[in-house]
């Protein structure tokens, strides 16, 4: 482990992770649990909780991180945190810098820096209901992904960013239908 900001995987971890994945693949297994409440307004409180593998409970990160979701004033809000857009951005920023790691860990490859530069485009037209034929959600997702390193080629970082796609689960989730089970409880 490093104490470095410089983007770091111990490719024997990551191995050690497939390789018991691979002999027990119900270890593959993984929810993750998040709760949150209203914080006043459209605000909300959010943290982390169990994660479940394979039918076992780990509460160890249970509330160990938090953070508050707002909107902006024009949508209503205070002001007083990212809002969801900006939460999916961060979502698909962590899963692109810990993917572009590994992935270099894994071809040897010593990186100095991830920079991303992450927009979500959206026509408020369709959340606001003032047109039925634009949809509610991004209508585009654009990642500009800016790697250094001593050791690679610009056709190795071209070949990583590339592979992006495939191998992000974050991407996965948000390029292909998911099903989402929402219910009053």
């Amino acid at each position: 482990m490093t104490n470095s900001k410089k983007p770091f995987a111990d490719a024997n971890v990551i191995r050690g992770t497939r390789e018991a994945i691979r002999q027990q693949p119900e270890l593959g297994n993984l929810t993750f649990n998040m709760k949150s409440k209203s914080n006043g307004g459209v605000s909300v409180r959010v943290e982390t909780h169990a994660t479940i593998q394979n039918g076992q409970v780990d509460t160890s990160r249970a509330g160990k991180f938090a953070n508050v979701g707002d909107e902006p004033a024009d949508l209503s809000g205070t002001d007083s945190g990212m809002g969801p857009a900006e939460y999916i951005l961060q979502a698909l920023a962590g899963c692109y810098t810990a993917t572009l790691t590994v992935m270099a860990a894994e071809k040897g490859i010593e990186l100095d820096g991830i920079e991303l530069d992450l927009n979500f485009d959206i026509n408020l037209n369709g959340f606001l209901g003032l047109d039925e034929k634009v949809r509610n959600g991004a209508k585009a997702i654009s990642v500009g992904v800016k790697l250094s390193s001593p050791t690679a080629s610009r056709e190795q970082l071209e070949e990583m960013v590339r592979a992006l796609p495939e191998s992000s689960p974050i991407h996965d989730t948000l390029a292909n239908p998911v099903n989402i089970d929402t219910r009053l409880v």
